[in-house]
């Protein structure tokens, strides 16, 4: 199929060019001569002549991406349109093992589908599993541009290069001293940071060779919702009293146009509280019960609960903003050093090696108990108040089950401390004067060594609390565990765990992931292989070895599942793949009317992996200049993208997910949705509790997984007019579509499928599915990677860029936006009529743009930078086709953050440099903290002040 698909690209292009053909009448059969600098562009390994590139380039230099607050290239790439917020340092805390991680994902597509590389070439993952780049192991001082290719590139670099490739161009000979130091600080809180950078190069054997070190030390400390007013209100959803949704005969919800839910300030759960509590069922119905400090008990104040479970406002509630990070604490640096050397005037020998650390701290919820885990406590306790035991007596209890968020027994810290080291050496240079080559081999590893503490082990803290009177003193029940050191401790009040008993229950655990990849590459290009009446032909081609491990192995002890942190199992995972890859330029017309040149471009990349065998891409694209003002691109790819270690190899771990019961009462349910829950022996009126909180699932890895394969196109004009100097304008669309798309399906798909089957219950959902068989309660879902789903995209992005002369300087405009058309994925392929659409959604807006302004006047320096998101919804379109009225929150309005800066520069050497990171202040939309996946595109730590002193020569 694919050959046959390749057949037909090939034949298309060269009819194209026949047809185009036979509008010119005469060629220039000799070209005049001139000197002409041939160089290298991201996309293509071909020499070409100035800065033509075949697919469209987004370029930016490094200094423009490091002229604001940021503390590393990566947050600030992450502001650019076309890539997504997937994982920044605000939402890197929100997974295990990621804290401090920075993740570029192009189109939002996902981060294990965007090639990063430097200078052209891989380099080692940054997350276990994955092939994922943390763009903090990148030497900001050395950065001299980046450039960002929407797909087409998997047929020159290889896999995952799917939805593109973010190529990270490094200065090549470095001279002189370069030292700068940044420190800055929030206005309304206290985050703040600090950067320090050394550089030095210097030529050495008679200017034969070049050598540099480079060296950054970066800080930033945690801060936490509750220290910025902003965020410290804690908000919840919860039904709306005023909402008047009823049903019709069938069971088909008529909605009012009243919103469903209504978002309240001082809202939160009171099911569960840092100082322990627990319901009785009595007369008058079911009544909640709380601990003072003193370890009395009184009835809770739950204000108002809109008939909803677990739900209150202006009541004793347990506030989630208390654990929730806007920022991780974060410390990095790194060595780097490179050389270069002309062995002759042909052949030059490079190398570079780099060792990176970054330490990240994730503070997270403590350990918790509610609903299935309740913490029993009997009668006899030792710690018991006379006014509990009152209570149990007066409602004949035995015991009672406490809800306990154990604040007081240490929150989770996850500290993850990464080492990255590599090592590229390699031969570039020319055969002859028309042939160039190229070989080199990448060493690169990755270590994480993650250590969780306050891990509690489940086992001693049932016996610490299940605590009895012996001769007067509280011990623990348990003798066994009593002669082993067991501490008693009481959870009656918040602070009644003492730090004796923490000792007893709690331990740190440590695991450890190893990454290691190895790359070898050659290759040879000729830009002149042969001469066509339009011009010269260009060939590169070339083979290379890639070889991919994986190693994670979990703290012995809690892969067990014998503490509340998750049981994860071990993981082990490689495979090599040998390539071989072609392209070619080949011009087809010049010098004709409306055609000063037509080049049409092909390259092919043949792979033989271990793991799923041979995998073909392919690209096709041409190159029409009309004339000295106006330039047309195209590109047709198609692209593979193998399944990665953790895909394939991963073990089915403990997770938990966040969900609706579909069988719930309280949802819109169809026909079929009503009689497989009848089937599955759910009651109509099931009101679900253990949806409150997180449900327990199991998530891995599937060897049996396919690769991916994507359709990219792109066609695109650029403008340089002549007579207004200084002016460009690109203007380029793009789709890209993914089809067998490795994907999780989502615990709710897998619930929602159940029960939506046509054919009722007996299907592969329902069977991934666990209940409680007593209560119906929902006890365990089961997902791992298939095959089945589908994406795709397609937008434009448009750059204008003008500079000019005025107010006795020179300015420097630049204008870069994303219009985002669509942007859909469909959890199954085989349902094209079942998708959601991602674009205006929040984190994907469909207008992205960031405008900046340079004024250069002598030694004074000043930037402008003003970056906008159009507004976004809340709910996806096929979200509201079932319930069109959810909330009362149902979009972000359109979002300005504007960034200013001034230097100036000493004829010392000595450069000054103050600036205001969102100088308006602008505050975050709605009620979100910005550190979710979409909305981290927001900016959560409000006006920001830094300053800058650095020394060149």
């Amino acid at each position: 199929m694919q050959v046959n698909l390749l057949a037909r690209a090939v034949t298309l292009g060269l009819a194209s060019s026949a047809i185009i053909s036979t509008f010119s009448t005469q060629v220039i059969a000799a070209e005049a001569e001139a000197t002409i600098e041939r160089v290298q562009v991201t996309g293509s390994r071909i020499l070409r002549e100035g800065a033509i590139a075949p697919s469209p380039v987004t370029s930016i230099s490094g200094k423009e991406l490091l002229s604001t607050g940021a503390m590393n290239i990566g947050e600030a790439l992450n502001e650019l349109p076309s890539l997504a917020n997937t994982y920044s340092l605000a939402n890197s805390g929100n997974y295990i093992g990621t804290a401090g991680l920075n993740l570029l994902d192009l189109r939002g597509m996902g981060a294990n589908r965007t090639l990063v590389l430097i200078d052209g070439k891989r380099h080692v993952s940054s997350s276990a599993g994955s092939a994922s780049v943390d763009t903090n192991t990148i030497p900001t001082a050395w950065v001299d541009s980046v450039e960002i290719i929407t797909g087409g590139a998997s047929a020159v670099y290889g896999a995952d290069a799917v939805t593109g490739v973010v190529n990270f161009r490094l200065k090549k000979d470095i001279t002189g001293l370069d030292v700068s130091l940044t420190a800055g600080k929030a206005e309304d809180n206290p985050y703040k940071n600090s950067k320090l950078s050394f550089s030095y190069g210097s030529d050495y054997a008679e200017g034969r060779g070049n050598a540099a070190i480079a060296f950054e030390l970066s800080s930033q400390n945690a801060l936490n919702a509750t220290e910025r007013d902003l965020t410290r209100t804690p908000y919840m959803a919860v039904r709306n009293p005023a909402d008047g949704d009823t049903k019709d005969e069938n069971g088909q919800t008529i909605h009012d146009g009243i919103p469903d839910r209504i978002t309240v300030a001082n809202t939160g759960w009171f099911d569960s509280s840092i100082a322990g509590n627990f319901y009785l069922s009595q007369e008058d119905g079911i009544n909640w019960y709380i601990f003072n400090p003193d370890g009395s008990v009184r009835p809770q104040n739950l204000g108002t609960t809109y008939g909803e479970w677990g739900r209150c406002t202006n009541c004793e509630l347990l506030n989630l903003k208390e654990y929730n990070d806007l920022q991780p604490d974060f410390d990095r640096y790194n060595i780097s050093i490179k050389t270069n050397y002309d062995i002759n005037d042909d052949v030059q020998f490079y190398a570079d090696a780099k060792y990176v650390n970054s330490q990240a701290n994730s503070e997270g919820q403590p350990s918790f108990f509610e609903y299935g885990s309740a913490l029993t406590i009997t009668a006899d306790n030792a710690y018991i108040d006379d006014s509990l035991r009152t209570l149990m007596q007066q409602n004949q209890q035995e015991a009672i089950y406490v809800h306990r968020f154990n604040k007081d027994a240490g929150r989770r810290l996850e500290k993850n401390e990464r080492e990255t080291v590599r090592f590229v050496s390699g031969f570039d240079g020319y055969l002859n004067d028309d042939w160039g080559f190229d070989t080199y081999f990448v060493h690169g590893e990755t270590t994480l060594e993650q250590t969780n503490y306050n891990n509690l082990i489940r086992k001693n803290f049932a016996q610490s609390i299940d605590a009895i009177l012996v001769d007067g003193q509280a011990v623990c029940r348990d003798e066994r565990a009593r002669a082993a050191g067991c501490v008693p401790t009481s959870i009656f009040g918040h602070g009644a765990v003492n730090e004796q008993a923490k000792q007893w229950f709690n331990t740190t655990s440590i695991s450890e992931s190893t990454i290691t990849q190895q790359v070898f590459n050659a290759s040879v290009s000729n830009s002149a292989l042969f001469d066509l009446p339009a011009g010269v032909v260009g060939f590169a081609a070339g083979i290379e070895y890639r070889k991919e491990q994986s190693d994670s192995v979990p703290d012995e002890f809690a892969a067990t599942g014998a503490t509340f942190l998750n049981s994860l199992q071990e993981e082990h995972g490689k495979f090599n793949v040998k390539e071989i890859f072609a392209e070619f330029t080949v011009p087809l017309i010049a010098d004709q009317f409306l055609i000063q040149d037509l080049v049409f471009d092909f390259a092919i990349r043949y792979a033989d992996y271990s793991s799923i065998g041979d995998a073909t891409s392919w690209k096709t694209g041409l190159d029409w200049t009309i004339d000295e003002e106006v330039r047309v691109r195209s590109t047709y790819s198609i692209a593979l993208r193998a399944p990665n270690i953790g895909e394939l190899f991963g073990p089915q771990n403990q997770t938990y997910f966040r969900v609706d019961d579909p069988c719930s009462a309280q949802y819109a349910q169809s026909a079929i949705r009503v009689q497989n829950c009848a089937a599955l022996g759910i009651p109509a009126d099931f009101d679900p509790t253990a949806t409150a909180s997180s449900i327990e699932g199991l998530s891995g890895g599937n060897p049996d997984l396919q690769p991916e394969e994507s359709t990219s196109f792109t066609v695109g004009l650029v403008y340089e007019p002549q007579m207004v100097d200084g002016f460009v304008l690109t203007l380029d669309y793009w789709s890209i579509e993914i089809d067998d798309a490795i994907s999780s399906v989502s615990a709710q798909n897998i619930l929602d499928r159940c029960v939506d089957s046509s054919t009722g219950i007996d299907n592969q959902f329902c069977q991934l599915i666990e209940r409680d068989p007593n209560n119906h309660e929902l006890k365990l879902i089961t997902s791992i990677s298939q095959n089945v789903a589908a994406q795709n995209a397609s937008g434009i992005d448009f750059e204008i860029g003008y500079d000019f002369e005025a107010l006795a300087g020179n300015f420097k405009t630049k204008l870069v936006g994303t219009y985002l058309k669509s942007r859909k994925t469909y959890s199954f392929q085989d349902n094209p009529h079942d998708f959601e659409e991602n674009a205006g959604t929040v984190g994907e807006a469909k207008w992205q743009q960031n405008f900046s302004v340079e004024y250069q006047q002598d030694e004074w320096t000043a930037n402008w930078k003003t970056r906008y998101l159009s507004d976004v919804d809340l709910y996806n379109q096929q979200d509201l086709i079932t319930n069109p009225d959810p909330s009362d929150i149902m979009y972000y309005g359109s979002y300005f953050v504007s960034d200013i800066s001034v230097a100036y520069a000493f004829d010392s050497g000595v450069s000054v440099s103050v600036g205001v990171d969102n100088v308006f202040d602008r505050d975050l939309p709605g009620v979100t903290t910005g550190t979710g996946a979409g909305s981290a595109s927001y900016d959560n730590l409000g006006r920001f002040y830094y300053s800058s002193v650095s020394y060149r020569f």
